[in-house]
């Protein structure tokens, strides 16, 4: 089975797709602290992680998604709510990454969207590539505001761009 692409979550709570059944609800649910919500979204997007990228703060989410979900988004999570591109991209949870402390970005997107993003998020925004040049920041890159995990290709340059602008070497503070 797989999860990551099909689930959003964040500190308050986690989404998961219509495809979830009751009986991977219930493990979900029992796998984390009761303050975590998990409710299940029906949503022709199936694929939430692709279609939302969120923080504890704010959710970017995909132009198309059912209103009803961004109302969900907001409940559940505590986020303020945006539709949105990256570099043109409708996918916003496939090619960016963000936490409380920073976000990484599709290559593509231009400086005056990294601001524009910035502005919006309250976080600092960088553009930039994992796995050896790799546009899909989140098929590489799973961060929180403590560590990141990265492909395998991930080059050192990558990794120091990664490591500065989610802050990593601050965690200690």
């Amino acid at each position: 089975r797989f999860v990551g692409r099909v689930t959003v979550g964040n500190s308050k709570g986690l989404l998961v797709p219509n495809t979830c059944t009751d009986a991977e609800l219930r493990h979900i649910r029992n796998s984390l602290p009761d303050d975590v919500v998990v409710q299940r979204i029906e949503e022709r997007l199936t694929a939430l992680g692709n279609c939302v990228v969120v923080n504890d703060h704010v959710a970017l989410v995909h132009t198309d998604l059912d209103r009803e979900t961004e109302e969900i988004i907001a409940d559940v999570l505590g986020v303020e709510v945006f539709r949105q591109t990256i570099a043109g991209n409708a996918l916003v949870g496939t090619y960016s990454v963000i936490t409380n402390r920073g976000g990484l970005v599709h290559p593509k997107t231009t400086v005056e969207d990294q601001q524009e993003l910035a502005s919006l998020l309250q976080i600092p925004i960088v553009a930039g590539t994992v796995n050896r040049g790799s546009d899909v920041i989140a098929g590489g890159l799973i961060a929180n505001d403590w560590t990141a995990l990265c492909g395998m290709d991930t080059t050192s340059t990558e990794i120091s761009v990664v490591e500065s602008i989610f802050k990593l070497d601050e965690s200690a503070d």
